[in-house]
């Protein structure tokens, strides 16, 4: 859940389309270059670079501003069970089993079996939050308040929200919160600290050990400052963010995943736990249970894989993909492709005919009218380094 890419275009406080951050005049005085990002002035770079900025995510601790992506209340008059239970009318993943304090990954389908979108979800105790992708928010907080009228549906607007990655992402945060060390991969907290309220969890979207961390807007440029002015942490720009994500064979909304794309053809099977599968206790009751069982029964015809080409140029989201080196028909598109800082090759992910996604098969990528060879990969290209 990464969000849409840049569009390239470079924002500003002139551009009066675009939304900003808490943290736009933060990215500004630290030398972001900023465009704009789902309609959002963002940083795509700092003055390293998209490469120096990446491998430095993953040697020590990245700072990303994710204010963008949409934080939301979800309450019911049975608490956070109530909540939950509601919630997975909507969304094919265990929540009443999710427990206090803990947070998943989940997917709202539609009718279609496909994916309108992928969010994070948090047990609260008396309440669920919700974090779901920029470009999506709108649609997503109608979708709730049109289907779940026995909740309330409180988008919160009045806080920034920072991504701290990177193996000394731990050590930073301590300085500030220091029970914030104890913590594990999903485990979610409210802490009190010099800079108000924290909403904090263990996680993020890089692969990398990490935290992100709901702040109040008129905070979040003192707390982001005091942060990089900890040993080892700097600014990182969303170009960064999204190499790092591929590398961790994480999905794009609108790119990876869409409307268009069933939780089994984009194999993510596992954000749908077993009690909400076919033969579990509370399996179906989401939109689209039909299809998504009939595909898990006898197999999609389709799948997402990683790709591995075997030149140094990349293959980008839209390369046709052949099972043949010339003539044929094309048997699947790349999604998304970039080169991989970490693992010194270019990468790409995107979907292939069933019959052909086993690990080492060859294929051929169409790239400027040459058919360039590619191997398919397992995911992800690079291990995670999360603190279980």
């Amino acid at each position: 859940m990464a969000d849409s890419q840049t569009s390239g275009h470079t924002g500003g406080p002139g551009d009066s389309d675009l939304n900003v951050t808490p943290l736009f005049d933060f990215a500004q005085r630290n030398g972001g270059k900023i465009v704009d990002f789902a309609g959002w002035a963002l940083p795509v770079q700092f003055a390293p670079g998209v490469m120096k900025e990446h491998l430095h995510t993953r040697a020590a601790a990245g700072l990303f501003d994710v204010s963008h992506m949409g934080q939301v209340i979800l309450r019911h008059a049975d608490g956070a069970t109530g909540a939950a239970r509601a919630l997975e009318t909507l969304a094919p993943a265990d929540l009443i089993g999710l427990k206090e304090g803990r947070q998943r990954y989940g997917l709202f389908t539609d009718a279609q079996g496909g994916i309108l979108d992928d969010l994070m979800i948090a047990n609260r105790g008396d309440h669920l939050f919700l974090v779901v992708n920029a470009a999506n928010r709108a649609a997503d907080l109608a979708h709730l308040r049109a289907h779940l009228t026995d909740c309330e549906v409180e988008e919160i607007t009045d806080r920034a929200l920072i991504a701290l990655q990177g193996p000394q992402a731990e050590a930073a945060l301590a300085q500030i919160v220091p029970d914030a060390a104890a913590m594990k991969f999903m485990d979610v907290v409210v802490k009190d600290s010099a800079f108000g309220a924290l909403w904090i969890s263990r996680s993020g979207y890089t692969g990398e050990d990490g935290y992100e961390i709901s702040v109040a807007a008129d905070e979040a440029d003192a707390f982001a400052s005091a942060l990089i002015a900890q040993e080892g942490v700097e600014p990182v720009g969303l170009g960064a963010r999204d190499s790092l994500r591929l590398e961790a064979g994480l999905c794009l909304h609108g790119h990876d995943i869409d409307a268009a794309t069933t939780p089994v053809e984009a194999a993510l099977v596992w954000a749908m736990q077993k009690v909400r599968r076919p033969g579990g206790a509370r399996a179906g009751g989401y939109p689209g249970a039909d299809r998504i069982a009939a595909q898990l029964d006898t197999g999609p015809e389709r799948l997402r894989v990683g790709l591995l080409p075997g030149t140094r140029a990349p293959m980008r989201e839209g390369t046709l993909l052949f099972a043949q080196a010339e003539g044929g028909t094309p048997v699947g598109e790349v999604t998304s492709g970039a080169y991989g800082p970490s693992i010194g090759a270019p990468m790409s992910m995107g979907y292939l005919r069933a019959d052909l996604c086993q690990t080492g098969t060859a294929i051929y990528g169409e790239v400027r009218g040459k058919r360039l060879p590619a191997t398919v990969a397992d995911m992800p290209f690079r291990p995670a380094t999360y603190k279980r």
